[in-house]
């Protein structure tokens, strides 16, 4: 049984929630980690530009000055994403961490992408009792990291049901290439209404699978291997992927990816379950919450983190001005009793935890301890 440590927003007058959050971490037990002289990724999401409900920077500050005072070398980090946005290359995706508040002096630390300029800077990990994925495609940056702390935003998700710690270190660590692969061994479609003909996508590709025979760029599926390095090439979201997996199977390649980032090495991780949107962060705007704000949670495990941040969200109210409460509210909707899967009904999230375990990334059994 795994130790997950949870206190509430609620607070002194003489103490901000940014130092409470540290006490917290120190109860855990950050601090048996030897950060000296050690590089240390603390990953999150720098939040889609539009989007609210991303963390704010002064929490990133809260857990880059632990690693200092420890010693440690602090950095933020992130991959690129897989879809058209604000954080598509590592250009774009800076400036969106700097837009969106995240800069050395609000956080104490430095921002690197840590798939590099294109998303193509990658590092094939094993991936212990991998069934669906042998190994992991990984930001170089993460993987050069000596010790990893996941600080993640805890919200529900159109996909998988909930974003949290396994989320964030699964699909959040994995290169363009990696995403592909967690969402499908798919391959990128053009949209011939956008394209400028401008032949970078091509100039990119490693499999001389585009040509421009029809006038526009074509992708020839037969030679197409799916890296996913034409997404990043193209400055007019001209390309994308849509194939996508079963939710189940989504979840699974994300607990394995997951563990590929934590295995052999020191990791710590940390949830903050509030403005508990209906959707990912990854999108341009956030939907009302759709349930109230719970609190931080600490622990060595992430699978019993993510177990014990969706118990908390599973005895909350749901509120009514929201997404899942438009839901519950329908004449004759179907109840799941499960405010997940009410909120968007064709996820599925508890495979990825049983998946994660199974493997042995982590147990789903915790003991709660409530730091008041």
């Amino acid at each position: 049984m795994s130790k997950v440590y949870f206190t509430d927003f609620r607070t002194r007058i003489d103490m901000p929630l940014t130092e409470k959050l540290k006490k917290l971490c120190y109860l855990a037990g950050i601090d048996q980690i030897d950060m000296q002289g050690r590089y240390v990724a603390i990953k999150m999401t720098f939040g889609e530009l539009g989007n609210l409900a991303f963390l704010r920077p002064n929490w990133a500050k809260a857990v880059a000055d632990i690693v200092r005072e420890k010693g440690g070398k602090p950095f933020l980090t992130d991959c690129n994403t897989l879809y058209p946005g604000s954080r598509k290359n590592a250009l774009d995706h800076l400036e969106c961490a700097q837009i969106n508040g995240f800069n050395m002096v609000t956080t104490g630390c430095q921002v690197i992408i840590a798939d590099g300029l294109r998303g193509t800077d990658d590092v094939a990990v094993p991936v212990p009792n991998g069934e669906y994925c042998q190994e992991a495609l990984i930001g170089r940056a993460v993987m050069d990291a000596d010790i990893v702390i996941s600080l993640s935003h805890f919200k529900g998700h159109e996909a998988t049901g909930f974003g949290g710690a396994l989320k964030n270190l699964g699909m959040g660590c994995g290169s363009r290439a990696g995403k592909m692969i967690q969402h499908n061994f798919g391959q990128p479609r053009v949209n011939p209404d956008k394209c400028r003909m401008c032949r970078r996508c091509a100039k990119e590709c490693g499999s001389d699978a585009i040509s421009y025979a029809s006038g526009k760029a074509f992708i020839d599926p037969a030679l197409c291997k799916g890296c996913g390095r034409c997404i990043g090439a193209c400055a007019f979201d001209a390309i994308a992927n849509v194939n996508d997996n079963a939710n189940e199977v989504l979840g699974c390649k994300i607990a394995e990816y997951s563990y590929a980032v934590c295995n052999g090495r020191p990791t710590f991780h940390i949830s903050l379950v509030q403005d508990i949107s209906p959707n990912c962060d990854c999108h341009s705007e956030n939907d009302a919450p759709i349930l109230p704000d719970i609190g931080m949670f600490a622990s060595f495990d992430p699978v019993a983190l993510d177990q014990a941040c969706a118990d908390a969200c599973l005895r909350q109210e749901p509120i009514r001005n929201s997404q899942l409460g438009d839901h519950l509210a329908q004449k004759g909707w179907k109840c799941h009793h499960d405010h997940f899967l009410d909120s968007n009904p064709n996820i599925r999230w508890k495979e990825t935890l049983e998946h994660a375990e199974k493997i042995g990334h982590g147990t789903r059994d915790y003991e709660l301890i409530v730091m008041k």
